[in-house]
């Protein structure tokens, strides 16, 4: 299985990513518009593929111009303004959710008497 994804990212590697980015639209439409059929399910890889490519090169990108600059802290891969790698994706942010309230449940002494 390793070597097979190894052989996929070599190809992946060859892959034009201006060329990938004109398809993006293309699949985006497709896995918008959800169809549990295998046409769908094949659209969600391609469009993965071409934003694999695309986050591959934007985080080369600024990986070679901090070994440039000579940084020992590299600057961090998210963009100002964005949460987690979402910003690299060039899918449309969504609303961050309310987050939940974490409940700390505790164990209860057994008490005989209580039964």
């Amino acid at each position: 299985m390793e070597r097979r994804l190894e052989k996929m990212a070599k190809e992946l590697q060859s892959f034009d990513e201006a060329s990938l980015m004109q398809l993006w639209e293309k699949y985006h439409d497709i896995v918008k518009h959800f169809e549990p059929t295998k046409k769908w399910e094949t659209g969600v890889l391609v469009l993965g593929i071409i934003q694999t490519v695309h986050w591959k090169n934007q985080l080369f990108n600024l990986k070679w111009a901090d070994s440039k600059k000579g940084r020992m802290h590299p600057q961090k891969i998210v963009p100002p303004g964005k949460k987690g790698l979402a910003g690299l994706s060039g899918l449309p942010e969504k609303k961050a959710k309310k987050s939940a309230k974490i409940l700390d449940f505790k164990k209860k002494k057994h008490n005989p008497e209580q039964e």
